[in-house]
């Protein structure tokens, strides 16, 4: 794919970098995943199915609850994520279907990439919902934030994108595959326990307290996304050039559309970023135990 002039990345990054996350108050949507058995074929003996069911059983482990599913978790002692091919395709300006095309491509290699790290992590692993929508709609986990172009909900597991006009105006590839990966970093940390401390953290804090949680659960998916994107740079491809671009722009813009101050603002956006970046790893997003100067 032909990248683009590092000129025009900056008026080309504004609409997609909109994110937003909703997660139910019922902390149990927060539970992990019941295990599904795999389909056995007509005449397999019922105890290969059995053994099998027993030693993914004895694989997967809870996460940690509490504090420590943010503070220590087992993604963070993972390492790199895998390296994918993933090769989604172009995003033609003003076009819905590349756009779905390329954001779902993306989606899959998400998954794959994710599966890999749970599985080290000894975590259970499933893969969310993607659903696009040209509307804001309700979710159940509320209604559809005004500043953001798309979502996550922990109560279905579905990460919502927004297709708009707005949006299919910028063919910046780069750009919408990190907007995928920060919404799929908030399915991460579904599945790892942390959105659950964070549900219940939240539920017993005043205002401040509140904004300091939520900056260090968007700025943690904000540097898994990264993490991610420097894992499939060189098929998708990112550049370094073009990377700095989107993390200067970030720097200087990524706090406008958030006047609460509920994402961080735009030196610590860029700051996060730029950690899972050049880590490529989960170890690097430990927003949880970061001075609170990191997480402004």
């Amino acid at each position: 794919m032909k990248t683009l002039p590092l000129r025009q990345l900056a008026p080309l990054v504004v609409a997609p970098l909109l994110f937003a996350l909703v997660t139910g108050l019922d902390v149990a949507n927060a539970a992990a995943p019941s295990a599904i058995a795999a389909p056995v074929a007509p005449g397999a003996p019922v105890a290969n199915a059995t053994s099998f069911e027993n030693s993914e059983a004895a694989r997967v482990q809870a996460p940690p609850s509490g504090r420590a599913a943010a503070t220590a978790s087992p993604l963070y002692r993972t390492g790199t994520l895998p390296s994918v091919n993933c090769q989604a395709g172009q995003i033609r300006a003003g076009s819905a279907a590349s756009y779905r095309t390329f954001m779902t491509r993306v989606t899959r290699c998400l998954n794959l990439s994710w599966k890999t790290q749970f599985r080290k992590a000894k975590l259970a692993f499933s893969q969310p919902r993607l659903r696009f929508t040209t509307t804001r709609v309700n979710t159940p986990c509320g209604r559809w934030p005004s500043s953001a172009g798309g979502l996550y909900c922990s109560a279905n597991r579905t990460i919502y994108i927004g297709v708009t006009r707005e949006t299919l105006k910028n063919p910046y590839a780069p750009n919408h595959a990190q907007f995928m990966a920060h919404e799929y970093g908030h399915h991460v940390q579904h599945l790892a326990g942390i959105m659950r401390y964070y549900a219940n953290s939240t539920a017993r804090a005043g205002a401040a307290g509140k904004l300091a949680f939520s900056r260090r659960l968007e700025l943690q998916a904000d540097c898994l996304g990264s993490a991610f994107l420097r894992q499939i740079s060189s098929s998708l491809p990112v550049e370094q050039e073009h990377w700095d671009g989107m993390v200067r722009w970030v720097y200087a813009n990524g706090h406008k559309n958030w006047p609460k101050n509920d994402h961080g603002k735009g030196r610590s956006q860029a700051y996060w970023m730029d950690r899972g970046f050049d880590a490529g790893s989960p170890s690097a997003c430990n927003t949880w135990t970061a001075p609170s100067g990191r997480v402004a």
